[in-house]
């Protein structure tokens, strides 16, 4: 099977790369971006053999400097011969390394920003590339390769038809579609810049504030992009993807979720043996999923999901979960109910991290706790439902070069790490984003109800009560986000037959402010919370845009709202999106 190699230098977003070749049904690998290639890069001749074959490298983006002693990747990757696609620093690390300056920006390129093509057959001209051959091993001349990947920036470029001339196995047209002086709107997160580009690189595409966009080598199969293409915000990033993938590194289509399943149950069944799993379940999406795919891969009776109501949870979410769970076969079902310590352990706690911190902490004693009173053995596996978005954001990645963003409960915790160094925590999920998690699902048979839930935090309530958390302000929450979500679920989205608002939005919930507001109360003057409403639009997490809710809906829920939680005096709606915000607000 053909695979694309992804060299990780602490990106938050190179999974996502990985993820959207695999939705082009293309196989990636990931692998720390200082890894020795020995080993790693397999000729091609053993494609006859049945192994996989690596046919292109991706080098990622990083949070640091390549002129202050960032990630470098090992010195073979620009001595064999495959294809080479450098993300944002990944392309700075091929410049710098092969002669060329890359420099701190006096403002830092972040977000939308344009991006202008120049005209590929006036570049193809000015640079004499017309009869050039391309490296040993890049599958063509290096024309054809330029023009292939250029191809995906023209307007007229169809995903599609490459797609489908790649399943075909059709060789390449005689004159691939070449990019005209096309325009677009890219996604960026650098503070460094190429200065002066290394010998045989040429600039294709420039950013609006005149700084190398899109670089491509005059012989060597070598492209770079001073963006993010992986990004659900930046246009035309899965075409220039799929151009990469198909067009310069000729890879055939041939990884499918399905295939996913069955090599985490073949990796399942090989981790646990004969130990019973413990997984600590919350009945949201992830987990839920994660418990789909235990009972459906080892014995039911050794599958044991522990849910604890912590006081923290959704209104009604207790009795969901236990009769989602029962749906899906659960046979060892324990239900702990530990508010009152949940409530204590995070008394006199204001700090997002503190609070993220116990929370986690509680969790792993109380599970300790009940496996002694279930009288599991010594040798029992800790399953989570992590999603590598957690990962990511805790500064766990496939390397050591993420940086921390938040704390994650199941991942942050020194008691959980410990676990995780002696090999005693199984996490099937951990590669996967949450539109891939929802897919996986329905492979599973999980109810479309479950599977379209929306994202619920570990820590629950607690990081949607913004400073110390108590049992009123818990219970002034849950009512106030039922009744959002409530009114989502019964108003019909705007042009979209059939669809609810919550149908079409990808997260929503409210957030308890630590302030009071002066309002009035059948002619009485009294001070409320302030509630925040947040709704967002997002594929996977990493990105996110707010939703531009009709006024009228946002008027109505709010009215409701005040009239029903009096405790509640006035309603914001959180208008930030994902950068520079995250989705949650702690």
């Amino acid at each position: 099977m053909d695979k694309i190699l992804i060299l990780d230098f602490g990106s938050q977003t190179t999974q996502l790369i990985g993820r959207r070749i695999r939705d082009l049904g293309v196989y990636t690998e990931i692998v720390p971006g200082d890894s020795p290639l020995s080993g790693i890069l397999n000729p091609a001749d053993k494609a006859d053999k049945g192994a996989d074959v690596i046919r292109g490298i991706i080098l990622s983006g990083s949070p640091e400097s390549v002129y202050e002693n960032g990630p470098a990747p090992d010195k073979a990757v620009y001595h064999c011969g495959l294809p080479l696609l450098g993300i944002c620093y990944g392309l700075q690390r091929l410049n710098y390394d092969n002669g060329g300056a890359v420099e701190a920006l006096p403002e830092r390129e972040y977000g939308r920003i344009g991006v202008k093509m120049r005209n590929a057959e006036e570049e193809a001209r000015r640079e004499d590339l017309r009869g050039r051959s391309a490296t040993e091993g890049s599958g063509g001349s290096h024309e054809r390769l330029t023009r292939e990947f250029l191809a995906a920036f023209d307007p007229a470029f169809s995903l599609d038809a490459l797609i489908g001339r790649s399943a075909s196995g059709a060789p390449p047209p005689s004159a691939p579609p070449v990019a005209a002086s096309a325009a677009f709107t890219a996604w960026m997160s650098h503070g460094d810049t190429l200065t002066r580009l290394a010998p045989g690189l040429r600039e294709y595409g420039t950013s609006h504030t005149g700084y190398p966009a899109v670089v491509i080598h005059d012989a060597k199969p070598w492209f770079g992009l001073q963006f993010h293409p992986e990004v659900t915000h930046c246009e035309r990033g899965l075409e220039i993807l799929a151009a990469f993938v198909f067009g310069v590194c000729g890879c055939s289509a041939g990884w499918t979720m399905e295939q996913y399943v069955e090599e985490a149950r073949r990796v399942l069944k090989k981790r646990v043996g004969d130990n019973p799993v413990l997984l600590l379940i919350s009945g949201g999406v992830d987990s839920t999923v994660a418990g789909a795919l235990l009972l459906k891969t080892l014995d039911p009776q050794a599958v044991h999901l522990m849910y604890m109501d912590t006081g923290l949870m959704r209104k009604d979410e207790t009795k969901t979960v236990q009769a989602n769970l029962e749906r899906l076969g659960a046979r060892r079902l324990h239900i702990i109910h530990c508010e009152e310590e949940f409530l204590a352990a995070l008394k006199g706690l204001d700090e997002p991290e503190a609070k993220r911190r116990a929370i986690g902490d509680l969790f792993i004693a109380i599970q300790e706790r009940e496996v002694a009173r279930l009288g599991l053995p010594d040798s029992y596996v800790l399953a989570q439902g992590t999603l590598y978005t957690d990962l990511v954001e805790s500064g766990k990645g496939v390397g050591k070069k993420a940086h921390l963003i938040k704390s994650h409960h199941n991942v942050g915790s020194p008691l959980v790490d410990a676990k995780r160094q002696a090999g005693r925590i199984i996490e099937p999920l951990d590669r996967l984003y949450k539109d891939e998690v929802r897919r996986l699902g329905r492979i599973l048979g999980v109810d479309e109800a479950v599977i379209l839930r929306h994202p619920f935090p570990g820590p629950g309530l607690a990081v949607r009560i913004l400073g110390e958390v108590t049992r009123e302000k818990c219970e002034i929450l849950r009512e106030a986000d039922a009744i959002f979500i409530e009114e989502l679920k019964k108003r019909p989205a705007p042009g979209a037959t059939g669809l609810t608002l919550y149908d079409e939005i990808w997260q929503a919930f409210a957030v308890l402010l630590p302030i009071r507001s002066v309002g009035v109360a059948g002619d009485v003057r009294k001070y409320g919370w302030v509630l925040a409403l947040r709704a967002i639009t997002s594929a996977d997490g990493m990105t996110a845009d707010v939703y531009p809710f009709p006024v009228k809906d946002l008027l109505e829920i709010s009215t409701r709202i005040t009239n029903t939680v009096t405790d509640i005096g006035r309603v914001t709606y959180d208008i930030s999106s994902k950068p520079p915000a995250t989705i949650e607000w702690e």
